[in-house]
């Protein structure tokens, strides 16, 4: 397997390329699209949580063979690369590999990844996902927000993911709380699911929401659609 690969889609508008690294996640999200995506069954896909199989390995081989550098490579699509109650050494392992051949990364989590604080720089982004609900397993809302705050401390550039949103009022609470410490947000619908959210009102008013409080932001490709189909 060649796990370093280039993301198609929707998933186009986080990054350049990507690496999934366990088989699972325990986060059990109710709008999780991985099952569906990898063709798996729901319920072992969020109770058995492993490493790719050589995994680690692997990523090295492929770092050498293709002479892979100077690439923001995202963590993680499929999996969250920092899934709560088990070991994440194979993403240490992985974030070592990739600054060593001179990548940068950009993660995404509902659990922590600060551990790994010491290995990221100013090239590198540390995202969390906050929305209006969270799988039973997810670390706390609050403890993510720290997690932000620490990583902004530490020079890491810090990112939110919106997406998808569920409850606008929290969005708007969150983003308000973050704004100081956010290098970027990015702002998505909540798909394949009924929602009673007027999706271009909120748009516009998110988006100016972020342009009263100075926040960065990327407005993702289904909502932008709701917004300029409503206008």
């Amino acid at each position: 397997m060649k796990p370093i690969y280039e993301p198609k889609g929707k998933a186009k508008e986080y990054g350049d390329l990507a690496i999934n690294i366990y088989t699972g996640c325990p986060h059990s999200c109710f709008y999780c699209f991985a099952p569906r995506t990898i063709k798996r069954n729901k319920e072992q896909f969020h109770n058995i949580v492993e490493p790719r199989k050589n995994i680690v390995d692997e990523v090295r081989k492929q770092l050498d063979q293709e002479q892979i550098t100077d690439k923001l490579i995202h963590l993680c699509f499929t999996c969250d690369p920092y899934p709560t109650g088990y070991d994440t050494t194979p993403t240490r392992e992985i974030i070592k590999l990739l600054k060593d051949s001179g990548n940068h990364v950009q993660i995404l989590t509902k659990g922590s990844g600060l551990r790994d604080f010491d290995l990221l720089d100013e090239n590198d982004w540390y995202g969390v996902t906050l929305d209006g609900t969270a799988g039973k397993w997810c670390q706390p809302v609050e403890y993510r927000i720290a997690d932000l705050m620490q990583a902004h401390k530490c020079g890491i550039k810090t990112w939110v993911s919106f997406e998808p949103v569920v409850n606008a009022g929290n969005v708007f609470a969150y983003l308000r709380r973050i704004a100081s410490f956010i290098d970027k947000v990015k702002i998505g619908k909540l798909n394949y699911y009924p929602s009673v959210i007027d999706w271009a009102e909120f748009g516009r008013i998110i988006e100016k929401e972020c342009q009263t409080l100075h926040v960065d932001y990327y407005i993702k490709d289904s909502l932008r659609e709701e917004m300029e189909k409503n206008a």
